[in-house]
């Protein structure tokens, strides 16, 4: 199998890592061009190329900022092209690709399968198939739980075909936490603040699109009578304490905001922070108006957005697990002990280094971009926005300060370009912009010397 694996990347010229970034962008593109056509938008007239790159990448993305507004500037066709958008990306095109294999009875090659591996962010090429058998039937089956349960709220308010429409849209907008709404005039559900069915059921569909297609299989295959793996442990454990914790401190911040909160009942108060701790994780929704929150909401959710959800999920931002593995190497370094520890496990210094590095480009990028927006945006908005912006874009989230609309043509060019690095990775730009592979281990070993440090 390995000789297999060599003998096909000497092949290909493309490696994994190339056709991954390159495949979403053709993505994008071809998306693109389908909601520049007359029949798109709502005027009838061709949208500006520059608004349907901007859109497209939004929703290949997962991110939901947008510089037109959703709901009343398309049509139902661009509607739809937007909705099959999200869907390709939030599953991957290589997992969209592999449903139409299923469906043409076309058999998978090893070459699509290294694709799916780096796509899936899995160790192994085992089962790997039959993996993505599973995460399609397991969006299918909550995004259809989901668009029944809006139903229930959108039919008796909008009609039965119309109902449905937007009961199948937000569904699979929720769960691939894209945050593209159809409410019109950047509302976003917002009317639905007390809504319990609306605001819950979105809630769920976030936080089980964001936990990760692995965890799922994993929990699916266990039934109770198997101990999760270290990964899923960490993932669920850390999904919990952010929405809570998260929860609990937007509570605090925004409970006595006479713009946000303060008005609500104790039921509208909850909802909100739960819905305003799960959405930044990357979904785009708010119930509540975000230019109106506290600063420290506002730092909250600039955080928890950074974060974002766990890997292998429809989520964006660092992930969760990544977060975790540098926030224990700092616990562990405290402790005086060597290795990362994490549930009496020993984390694997690679596993570190790469963490840090994702980190650490995340934290450039949010910071160059930030910087280029505050010199090429009109004077006079406050820095937060642009940081808000930027951390948002580059996490795949969509939750905007109303930044986004305003945006000059180099502003929508350098946001297009953070999402679109957000969601294939910026680690997996840089290995697939590389021009020569890694040296092998222990090929070159440098003499070792010391610094001095803090």
């Amino acid at each position: 199998m390995e000789l297999g694996i060599k003998a096909l990347k000497r092949k290909n010229i493309y490696t994994p890592v190339q056709i991954l970034a390159l495949g979403f962008a053709i993505v994008i593109f071809t998306g693109a061009i389908l909601l520049s056509l007359p029949i798109a938008s709502q005027s009838g007239k061709v949208t500006p190329f520059i608004d349907c790159i901007f859109t497209s990448t939004s929703a290949v993305c997962v991110t939901g900022l947008v510089t037109v507004d959703t709901g009343t500037h398309w049509t139902y066709f661009g509607k739809t092209v937007i909705m099959l958008l999200i869907e390709t990306g939030g599953l991957g095109f290589m997992t969209v690709g592999t449903l139409v294999f299923f469906f043409l009875g076309k058999r998978i090659t090893l070459k699509e399968r290294l694709i799916m591996q780096e796509a899936m962010n899995v160790n192994s090429l085992q089962g790997l198939v039959k993996m993505v058998k599973y995460v399609l039937i397991f969006t299918f089956s909550v995004e259809g739980v989901g668009a029944v349960l809006f139903s229930t709220q959108f039919i008796p308010q909008f009609g039965i075909a119309k109902g449905i429409y937007y009961s199948v849209f937000h569904a699979v907008s929720a769960f691939c936490n894209a945050g593209f709404d159809l409410m019109g005039n950047f509302k976003s559900v917002t009317a639905y603040a007390n809504n319990s069915v609306v605001i819950l059921t979105i809630a769920s569909l976030i936080a089980i699109g964001g936990l990760g297609f692995y965890v799922w299989v994993e929990i699916y295959n266990s039934k109770g009578t198997k101990r999760l793996s270290l990964h899923s442990r960490i993932i669920i454990y850390t999904t919990l304490v952010l929405i809570f914790g998260g929860a609990i401190f937007m509570f605090l911040f925004e409970m006595n905001n006479p713009y946000t909160m303060q008005g609500m009942s104790i039921k509208g108060k909850i909802l909100s922070s739960i819905f305003a701790s799960v959405s930044p994780r990357t979904a785009g929704f708010n119930s509540i108006p975000l230019d109106k929150m506290t600063p420290a909401g506002n730092f909250l959710t600039i955080i928890l957005m950074f974060i974002g959800g766990s890997p292998g999920s429809t989520a964006g931002g660092i992930k969760t697990a990544t977060a975790v593995v540098l926030f224990m190497t700092v616990v562990s370094m405290v402790r005086g002990r060597e290795d990362t520890e994490i549930f009496q496990k020993r984390i694997n210094k690679e596993t570190v280094y790469k963490s840090l590095v994702i980190t650490v480009l995340g934290l450039v990028l949010v910071i160059a971009v930030t910087m280029i927006l505050s010199i090429t945006e009109q004077r006079g908005i406050p820095f937060e926005y642009f940081l808000y912006e930027a951390t948002s874009a580059f996490a795949t989230v969509g939750l905007t300060l109303g930044l986004t609309t305003k945006l000059t043509f180099v502003g929508k060019i350098v946001i297009a370009l953070t999402m679109y690095a957000g969601r294939v990775g910026p680690l997996t730009i840089i290995l697939a912009l590389a021009k020569n592979k890694r040296a092998k281990s222990g090929t070159i070993k440098y003499p070792e010397d010391k610094i001095l440090i803090g």
